[in-house]
């Protein structure tokens, strides 16, 4: 029997996940937004047991009335629809899942998934989502942690403007991580460090990047690490210099407050296109001890654009897709608990990767042992 899914958002990621999920045949999907245009965009396509529904998603009459009925909903939405889209979830008797790297509509996540007969399975995806799984299990492999490091990074492979950087995903989102205050374990103690502060600097394969403090990206790592990891952290990879001129954007003109980052939404999408060339950079690393040595070990992944299913994905499309639809199949095979709240790392890497969906991430694993520069402090 197929599960019946709706998704909420046919955006980019969004059009990426339908496209993903109706190719297996095993789940009769409904995409819901209330674009027109995205909507025709992805009924054109032709997908097999795929309908579209215009539906005003911040409506919660009406986000009750197209999620009866179904057995998963999945948002793909900006992270402001997110408890909204939850709560029907849980007044529909079906089992949520999200994409949003947002701590405050993660909380209210987290309450909804209290009691609750179904699962509840938010910031699935690449970072929050996929990371967690892989930081998780790295750190398995030492008897006793003393730092763990996720490093993430969607980027152009040619870039070509001052900022080194072309739109690829959700502009909300992004200026939300770049705002946000960031979770972390300083001293074995959980703390809150200033976004696009801590930046550091490495190479790897030969060519230079920099990092800094974004918000959201560790989800529900440190909660699960409590009390194992004094040193936990999550920084945005990009190319050298973009964080400086983010800062003046941010800091300087004023455009990271709240009454106008409207205004700094509008300037970088008309200033900045975006890109299917790009590139998502995953460097995680951990030190400790194993078999009473101080060893460190890194995993390393570069995952391209590239052709699915006759259909092309920019990287950060397949990276986050695919990293939603493997946690849905994963429950789908008895994988993961399906009652309550589920974090990330609650899934087994091996099985992640085993995925078909998850194996888009195996499929162009890079070594583990990469050849690098380890980050300064």
């Amino acid at each position: 029997m197929k599960t019946r899914l709706i998704l909420f958002g046919a955006g980019k990621i969004g059009d990426a996940i339908a496209h993903l999920l109706a190719a297996t045949g095993d789940y009769a999907l409904t995409v819901a937004d209330c674009d027109d245009g995205r909507l025709a965009a992805i009924a054109a396509r032709g997908h097999e047991g795929l309908r579209v529904v215009r539906a005003d998603l911040g409506d919660s009459a009406a986000l009750g009335a197209v999620t009866a009925g179904h057995d998963v909903a999945l948002s793909a939405c900006p992270f402001f629809l997110t408890p909204a889209i939850a709560a029907a979830a849980r007044n529909a008797g079906a089992h949520y899942f999200d994409l949003t790297e947002d701590v405050e509509s993660t909380r209210i996540v987290r309450q909804l998934a209290e009691g609750a007969d179904t699962a509840f399975v938010p910031q699935c995806g690449l970072a929050p989502g996929y990371v967690s799984i892989a930081a998780h299990a790295l750190a398995d492999r030492f008897d006793r942690l003393r730092m763990l490091r996720l490093r993430v990074g969607a980027l152009p492979r040619y870039p070509s403007n001052a900022l080194k950087y072309n739109l690829s995903w959700s502009t909300e989102g992004l200026i939300n991580e770049y705002c946000n205050p960031c979770e972390a374990v300083v001293d074995g103690r959980p703390a809150l460090l200033q976004p696009m502060e801590g930046l550091e600097r490495f190479a790897l394969d030969g060519v230079e990047y920099e990092a800094f403090n974004t918000s959201g990206g560790l989800g529900s790592l440190a909660a699960s690490l409590a009390g194992k990891v004094p040193d936990l952290s999550y920084k945005t990879i990009r190319y050298p210099g973009h964080c400086e001129l983010m800062r003046v954007l941010l800091h300087d003109l004023r455009l990271g407050q709240p009454e106008r980052r409207r205004l700094l939404r509008e300037l970088l999408e008309s200033a900045l296109p975006a890109t299917p060339q790009d590139t998502v950079l995953v460097f995680i690393t951990a030190c400790g001890e194993r078999d009473g040595r101080l060893e460190q070990e890194s995993h390393v992944q570069k995952i391209h654009a590239r052709s699915v299913h006759g259909r092309h994905l920019s990287a950060i499309q397949l990276a986050t897709a695919a990293g939603a639809c493997a946690m849905v199949d994963l429950l789908r095979e008895g994988r993961l608990p399906r009652r309550g709240l589920v974090r990330q790392e609650q899934a087994r890497l091996q099985d992640f990767l085993a995925n078909r969906f998850g194996s888009y991430y195996a499929e162009q694993e890079h070594a583990q042992e990469a050849a690098c520069t380890s980050p300064n402090r």
